[in-house]
């Protein structure tokens, strides 16, 4: 979303919720869902996730990379993330009407309560799966003693249930809802460019 060089503009980098962390483009810290769950659990719930998705019978279409690892959480996506973008239209819309994300959600909150996981809905065909204290949370506790006088988050999925919400409430932040990059760059100028 924001380029290949991001890391060359901006002070600190935090992809994956902070689990990878940079200042000044070097590395500063790095976090592993693989170290901390095990294979055995990852295989164990991947596994349940491609058996739930095999069986729902109404999604509009299945397109291919239903569960994509990543270094810090697992991306679900019902759909696929291999979808085109009316197909992405499609399925929110669908998702929406039947809340398919929500209900996956609370079925793999009960199978998998042993593994103490977050399972957070965003953007508009998945949801992300990661140990509790690894949303976007996370990537506070790199800057917030380094003197900030405001720490401002700017996201899409604020309300209860998004992958933005933690982030977006947390006393330390300043939290923006904005629906577009139009939207936060509107904000940014508002604030920092008067």
């Amino acid at each position: 979303q924001l380029g290949d060089d991001y890391l060359d503009i901006v002070d600190y980098a935090f992809p994956e919720n902070g689990l990878e962390a940079f200042k000044d483009g070097k590395p500063l810290a790095t976090q592993s869902l693989k170290k901390h769950l095990g294979e055995d659990n990852i295989k164990r719930l991947v596994k349940f996730i491609l058996k739930y998705i095999s069986e729902i019978d109404d999604i509009p279409v299945m397109r291919g990379t239903f569960v994509e690892f990543r270094n810090g959480m697992l991306n679900v996506s019902p759909v696929g993330r291999n979808c085109s973008q009316e197909e992405r239209d499609a399925f929110e819309k669908f998702d929406n009407e039947s809340g398919l994300r929500k209900k996956f959600v609370s079925v793999l909150e009960k199978e998998f309560a042993d593994l103490k996981l977050k399972f957070s809905i965003g953007g508009q065909i998945s949801f992300d799966v990661f140990p509790l204290g690894w949303d976007k949370t996370y990537a506070l506790r790199f800057v917030e003693d380094k003197g900030f006088s405001e720490i401002h988050f700017f996201g899409d999925k604020t309300a209860p249930g998004g992958n933005d919400h933690e982030i977006f409430e947390d006393k330390r932040t300043i939290g923006h809802t904005v629906t577009c990059p139009d939207d936060t760059v509107k904000i940014c100028k508002e604030l920092f460019m008067k």
